[in-house]
């Protein structure tokens, strides 16, 4: 019988391996650390090095000497940093579910919406390319007591109150606050809305569910990453709006927005850097176990999903 030879095998080269010992890995490597060393630095100089300089700092007085705790003692005994804490708790409260909320929901809206959309977006995000004194010259117009809403009320026969110095002035905080940030919000829960697989909305709509069954068990769920990612950033966000409390009010606002910047910041003008150090290694403490919360919480939530 004649056989039919097989075709002869051709060696191929093999790849070169990048080992750990190798020349081109550690190339590489110092390729990567040279174009990392500049953020690397400027972490390491703005953050790092201050941030554990404050460490240090709240555990001594004023002559550099070593005073244990005596720090933190005086300034959860102090009843300005109390309420400035109970009015940033009550300020975040309202401020981050609100703008989760609302921005979910023009997410939604926008995602089935195809005409306009684009400009709406773009509106949508026009707030966040406005300088953050600009902002504060708005407010102060809106809500000054000769400014354009008492202006409005008095046109209808309402007697018109100066805002920013009554118990209105934490609303008026909330919705710059979430004015500010709604456009940025809005525009990461389009992008995880884009990403869900279309497949599931119509096999679960082929099972008869309706809008609101396969918001909550699709849209929801396949959301978690996201929404996750926009309440830590809200949350953080939200210590940004002292700026504009203080641009509106100064050091000394209405009792209702005396933030807890405003203790650090008046700390800071009178020289107390012991305290205003204690109180920074408390915030920073305070917002590490916040999101180390959440943290857990999608997880634990995840696990029982899956």
């Amino acid at each position: 019988m004649y056989t039919i030879p097989s075709a002869p095998t051709i060696a191929r080269p093999r790849k070169r391996r990048v080992t750990r010992h190798g020349k081109q890995y550690w190339r590489q490597a110092g390729i990567g650390i040279l174009f990392a060393l500049p953020s690397l630095a400027g972490c390491m100089l703005f953050i790092i090095v201050p941030f554990f300089d404050a460490l240090r700092r709240s555990f001594s007085n004023g002559m550099q000497v070593f005073v244990g705790f005596q720090n933190y003692r005086d300034i959860f005994t102090n009843a300005s940093f109390l309420r400035a804490i109970q009015n940033t708790g009550r300020f975040i409260g309202l401020c981050v579910p609100v703008l989760i909320v609302i921005s979910l929901a023009l997410a939604l809206m926008l995602s089935d919406r195809t005409y306009g959309r684009g400009a709406l977006r773009a509106a949508f995000l026009m707030p966040m390319a406005i300088p953050v004194a600009s902002i504060a010259l708005l407010w102060q117009i809106l809500f000054n007591r000769s400014g354009v809403i008492n202006g409005l009320l008095m046109q209808i026969g309402v007697q018109g109150v100066d805002w920013m110095k009554t118990d209105w002035a934490l609303f008026c905080l909330v919705l710059s606050y979430v004015w500010k940030n709604i456009g940025y919000t809005m525009v990461l829960f389009i992008a995880g809305l884009a990403g869900i697989n279309q497949s599931l909305y119509e096999a679960a709509a082929v099972d008869g569910a309706g809008k609101v069954r396969r918001f909550f068990s699709i849209t929801l769920p396949c959301l978690r990453p996201t929404l996750f990612t926009v309440t830590v950033l809200s949350l953080l966000n939200s210590f940004k709006a002292y700026r504009e409390a203080y641009l509106v009010a100064g050091n000394y606002p209405q009792g209702s927005i005396y933030l807890l910047q405003h203790t650090l910041n008046n700390w800071f003008t009178n020289m107390e850097i012991e305290k205003l150090s204690a109180a920074a290694i408390s915030t920073a403490l305070v917002i590490l176990v916040l999101v180390a919360l959440l943290n857990w919480a999608w997880s634990i939530d995840a696990s029982w999903e899956a």
